[in-house]
C-alpha cells in the first residue's frame, strides 16, 4: 500500500465574487508543504454537474476520478443565507459510493463575524449521508475579505494563527485518512 495520502481540497462555490476561494487556495497551499501528502484542488467552476442527484448522467467523470483517488477531503465552504451553496451540494451529491470510509475536514468562510459556522453546521447532515466521516472541529475565516491580500496570500498578522489551526486540523485529518485507508485496503 502506498503511504502517500491524497487529499482533495474542495472550494465550495461557483459564485463569481467569491472571497472564500482565497481561503480554499490557502488551505491547499498549506497542505502542499506537508510530507507524504498529495493535494488535488477542486474548483467547482472546472466541472459540469448536470441534473440532480447521483444518477450516472449527473456525474462529471473527472470529479469521479478525483473522488476515487482521494483518501480524504477538506471542504472550504462560504456561508450564503445561513447555509452552504447549492453548487457544493450538487458536487457532493454526484458521488455517493466513492466517499465511503473517507474523512473530511471543514473550513468555513464569510464576510461576517461568524466565519461560516452555520454553513459548516448545515453541511454536516448532508456529508454524513454521503458516507464521509466528519472530523469533530473546524477552522473558520471570519471577515475573510480582511484576511488575505489582493494577490491571495494571507496577511502576515493572520499567518501564525491559521498555520497553527490548520496544522492541528491536518494532523487529525491525516490520522483518520491513514486509518481508513488501511481499512479500505483490507476489504
Amino acid at each position: 500500500m502506498d503511504d502517500t495520502i491524497t487529499i482533495a481540497v474542495l472550494a465550495g462555490t461557483t459564485r463569481v465574487q467569491r472571497n472564500s476561494i482565497r481561503a480554499a487556495q490557502y488551505v491547499a497551499e498549506f497542505a502542499r508543504r506537508l510530507d507524504g501528502v498529495e493535494i488535488i484542488f477542486v474548483d467547482p467552476l472546472d466541472f459540469n454537474f448536470p441534473g440532480d442527484g447521483n444518477d450516472p448522467e449527473g456525474k462529471d467523470p473527472r470529479y469521479s476520478e478525483i473522488v476515487g483517488r482521494a483518501d480524504a477531503f477538506f471542504i472550504v465552504t462560504p456561508e450564503y443565507n445561513h447555509s452552504f451553496p447549492g453548487s457544493l451540494k450538487r458536487m457532493l451529491d454526484s458521488e455517493l459510493e466513492l466517499y465511503n470510509h473517507k474523512p473530511v475536514a471543514f473550513a468555513g468562510a464569510s464576510n461576517g463575524n461568524w466565519g461560516g459556522v452555520r454553513a459548516v453546521e448545515s453541511l454536516l447532515t448532508a456529508v454524513r449521508e454521503t458516507g464521509l466521516v466528519a472530523l469533530s472541529w473546524d477552522v473558520y475565516f471570519p471577515r475573510v475579505q480582511d484576511i488575505f491580500n489582493e494577490d491571495g496570500s494571507i496577511k502576515e498578522e493572520y499567518r501564525e494563527r491559521y498555520e497553527r489551526s490548520l496544522g492541528r486540523l491536518f494532523d487529525e485529518l491525516l490520522l483518520f485518512a491513514r486509518v481508513f485507508k488501511t481499512v479500505r485496503s483490507s476489504k
